[in-house]
């Protein structure tokens, strides 16, 4: 065989395409068990609550505007009455919500998710009601109104656990549904007609203890809304249109504050359109929560109450950087290979990158009876003491075993780091990557590469004097 380098090569890169395969597989699993965590996610939704949403409270009047017209002409002439059904409604000039969320974890099998109770008090203050006055729209018509009603919509009303309303001093009994057309789901209670005519505004408290999902949105319905939420949970995702005005994010938790004005946002005309309250988006995969749409929806921001260690997230993170584990370990044994003059059969190569492929699907099968740091540990000490183990015959001596499973104990460290860096794993990995590529370059400088590719009569031929 005259070029058995150009051979081996081929053989090579059969292994690669072999063994990338296998990684899909394996990513093909980490994305079948992210589907059932996202299974178990809503299968506690649907037995608790979902994502909550708090929007209001806010005042509304359901109004019937009646008026006869006369049709017909000469006997045939009569009297027929149309009708225009509206609704009035009163955004409320100052609110402010101050809660606190107790994280609750849930699990159904291997999958948790996180829950969290949400104690909120709120208070509301509306200027005089003038908004809830109906204006005719046709000569002479008849109108008639429903008493005021203040109603509290949430996203899954489920998850009201206890509620009390005070207005001006005085408890009113809360019932269940808004009686809004569009925003149906939630608690109201009915206000006396004297509200209408009150010359200094109204006032109402309201506490709310809520159960939910993963997630909380608030519609800022206030021309001026303060919003205060503090919670034990240390990895908060702040998404939706608005981000904090000012927040702490500590190991024991987080605390954030919102202060918006209605200069700022359209919650109040959207609402008062009927547009729909949209919920924030997070993939597993994703390390930052992305807000919905916002064309048709109304203005709102949320919490995500995510998980970073999420294992099933680090080990989609970790498989993307197998074919640069391949690839690294390949050069390594390539390196002994050519400087040691040994020779490596593919076989051998197929056998250790099978041996790199198993580590990320140990990874995520430990990581889901074990925490993640623990499970890392105990997949990178199997296969680096079984690389070791099997470089120590492969490259023909413990000497040269050694060496590799420490190289190889090394980029599963590095491999780590990145997995808990968030904002400079790329600049980490690159520079990582650099310092390889320039050790074997370094390593390789003397290297004849011709002589290597060049037929073996020829590279081994007398020269003449």
């Amino acid at each position: 065989m005259k070029h058995p380098w150009f051979t081996k090569l081929a053989a090579l890169a059969a292994v690669v395409l072999l063994l990338l395969f296998g990684l899909g597989l394996i990513e093909d699993v980490v994305r079948d068990r992210q589907h059932y965590r996202s299974m178990t996610a809503q299968n506690v939704a649907s037995s608790l609550a979902g994502p909550q949403t708090l929007m209001g409270p806010l005042i509304h009047s359901a109004c019937v505007e009646s008026w006869d017209v006369e049709t017909g002409k000469g006997d045939e002439r009569r009297s027929e009455e149309r009708r225009r059904e509206f609704l009035l409604t009163a955004m409320p000039e100052q609110l402010q919500l101050k809660s606190g969320a107790a994280m609750e974890e849930r699990a159904r099998g291997l999958h948790k998710v996180n829950t969290y109770k949400l104690k909120t008090h709120i208070q509301a203050q509306w200027a005089p009601l003038a908004s809830l006055q109906p204006q005719t729209t046709v000569k002479g018509s008849r109108m008639q109104c429903g008493a005021p009603i203040l109603m509290l919509g949430v996203g899954d009303a489920r998850g009201i656990r206890t509620a009390q309303l005070t207005l001006g001093g005085q408890t009113l009994a809360l019932k269940p549904g808004t009686f809004h057309p569009q925003y149906s789901r939630g608690l109201h209670a009915t206000l006396p007609e004297s509200v209408l005519s009150a010359t200094d505004g109204l006032a109402a408290t309201l506490d709310l203890e809520l159960v939910g999902t993963e997630r909380l949105s608030i519609v800022p319905l206030g021309s001026n809304t303060e919003v205060q939420l503090s919670s034990g949970w240390p990895h908060p995702s702040f998404t939706g249109r608005f981000l904090p005005s000012e927040r702490e994010v500590r190991d024991d938790g987080f605390t954030a504050q919102w202060r918006l004005s209605s200069l700022a946002t359209t919650a109040q005309q959207d609402i008062a359109q009927g547009k729909p309250v949209c919920q924030a988006s997070t993939s597993d995969d994703d390390e930052q929560a992305t807000a919905a749409p916002s064309g048709g929806c109304a203005d709102s921001f949320s919490v995500a109450f995510i998980d970073p260690v999420n294992p099933y997230s680090l080990a989609q993170r970790a498989i993307k950087y197998g074919v640069l584990f391949i690839a690294l370990t390949f050069v390594a044994v390539g390196l002994f290979e050519l400087m040691k003059r040994l020779r490596v059969h593919p076989v051998q190569y197929l056998l250790v990158g099978s041996a790199l492929c198993s580590f990320f699907l140990l990874l995520l099968s430990l990581s889901e009876h074990l925490p993640f740091g623990a499970s890392y540990a105990l997949a990178a000490t199997a296969c680096v003491l079984l690389l070791g183990y099997y470089a120590s015959h492969m490259l023909g001596s413990v000497r040269r075993g050694l060496p590799f499973g420490a190289g190889m104990a090394l980029l599963y460290g590095l491999l780590y780091v990145l997995l808990q860096l968030e904002q400079t794993a790329l600049v980490v990995g690159a520079l990582a990557l650099f310092a390889v590529l320039a050790l074997v370059m370094v390593l390789t400088r003397k290297v004849n590469w011709y002589g290597l590719t060049a037929p073996r009569s020829a590279a081994t031929a007398p020269q003449s004097p």
